[in-house]
């Protein structure tokens, strides 16, 4: 009998639409020509770049002028920061939190070795930051504030409109402009997202978090915005991406795009109904658990719950083992032996984050997906519980 596959890590990348799969294909064999080149083949290519573009924009409320094509999320994090910084020239102070993605973090940490001072901010229970901690954190010298509009391990959606108002009011009353810059890779196709609204001066998203390719991503960057390059080599994307684009994924990255933001809510209440049935299901089934972060101020896909009297790696093997994928916690961090920064920033015990699994649904995933979960999963938690002796002793 064929073992059924259940992948539970739309968090971490998704299956490419059908119809991007094809939108994609032309620019491989027919349309492959260079965007910066003159000739016909290079004409085509730029009417593909600047549709995209176009597209892209409107689906952000943008201008075409303001969407600029990378590489990936980290790309589009590192070039607002390093090059919100760069352009500014004078060393200063910026406001991070601490459980951003380390695409943010990992940039923080190099700018603290490079002279800058950083301030974390602190979360709640819920993984959501404070505007008023932000607000007393900020200085006379403060260059940027750089907060993600949902967490990828948990969830958590951060108040990225009220941020971006106090901003707006601290900025009347200053000579130097404070820029905000949001990572929204675990928002875009789940949320609607209007730069105008949200208030943001960047924005980063990547295609394949919403069933695009891998390998491409976007920075919004407003108009007005004092940013400079990171990488240098030619003129493409205005000048602050160098490197001729990849029209093929840059075309996906667009259809991908337009296709999951015209079925969001479509799509957000049947994975919060899949999401809610799983949770239910394992509180049901399976004692000694822990829902990390608040569903009701989170994305709807992700549900984060900590096993207790178990490694949380053990039992991703042992649902792998019989055809199911998940996460115990960010893609870009396994590997790494220490607890969640998310999680310990939270206020979750270091031997429950270690513990915890991320299952994240996906627009694919269907009841009976969750069922065969809530089938093996149980058995799973009873099997590896069996081998702990803080368990057995417990239930002695």
């Amino acid at each position: 009998m064929k073992r059924r596959r259940v992948y539970l890590d739309n968090s971490a990348t998704t299956v490419v639409y059908p119809e991007v799969i094809k939108e994609m294909q032309s620019y491989f064999s027919d349309t492959y020509g260079n965007a910066s080149s003159l000739h016909y083949f290079g004409r085509q290519a730029k009417i593909a770049l600047d549709n995209a573009r176009k597209k892209t924009a409107a689906l952000l409320n943008a201008s075409s002028e303001e969407i600029f094509f990378t590489g990936c999320g980290t790309e589009s994090d590192n070039i607002a920061i390093f090059g919100i910084l760069n352009a500014h020239k004078k060393k200063g102070h910026v406001i991070t939190s601490r459980i951003e993605h380390h695409a943010v973090l990992y940039s923080c940490k190099h700018l603290e070795d490079d002279g800058y001072e950083v301030t974390y901010l602190d979360v709640d229970k819920d993984g959501i930051v404070s505007v008023e901690d932000l607000k007393e954190a900020v200085k006379d010298d403060t260059i940027l504030v750089t907060i993600m509009h949902a967490n990828n391990e948990v969830g958590s959606i951060q108040p990225i409109e009220e941020i971006a108002l106090e901003l707006k009011k601290i900025n009347a009353k200053r000579k130097n402009k404070i820029y905000f810059h949001t990572d929204a890779v675990q928002t875009a196709g789940k949320l609607h997202l209007d730069v105008e609204k949200l208030g943001v001066d960047l924005l980063a998203i990547s295609a394949h978090k919403f069933n695009g390719p891998k390998g491409v991503g976007a920075l919004y960057v407003k108009k007005g915005t004092n940013i400079s390059p990171i990488t240098f080599g030619g003129h493409h994307e205005n000048g602050l991406r160098s490197g001729t684009e990849n029209i093929s994924s840059i075309s996906g990255f667009a259809k991908a795009f337009e296709i999951s933001s015209s079925k969001i809510e479509e799509c957000n209440k049947r994975i919060l109904d899949l999401r809610e049935k799983l949770k239910a299901g394992i509180l049901s089934t399976i004692p000694e658990v822990i829902i990390n972060g608040s569903g009701s101020k989170a994305v709807s896909n992700i549900l984060n719950v900590s096993f207790n009297y178990i490694e949380g790696e053990a039992l991703l093997l042992m649902l792998d083992m019989k055809g199911i994928a998940v996460s115990t916690g960010s893609a870009c961090a396994t590997g790494s032996a220490e607890p969640s920064h998310v999680l310990s920033a939270m206020g979750v015990n270091p031997v429950a984050s270690q513990g915890a699994i991320r299952f994240s649904v996906g627009c694919y995933n269907t009841g009976e997906d969750v069922d065969y979960v809530l089938e093996v999963l149980p058995k799973a938690v009873n099997s590896l519980r069996s081998m702990s002796p803080v368990w057995n002793q417990k239930n002695a």
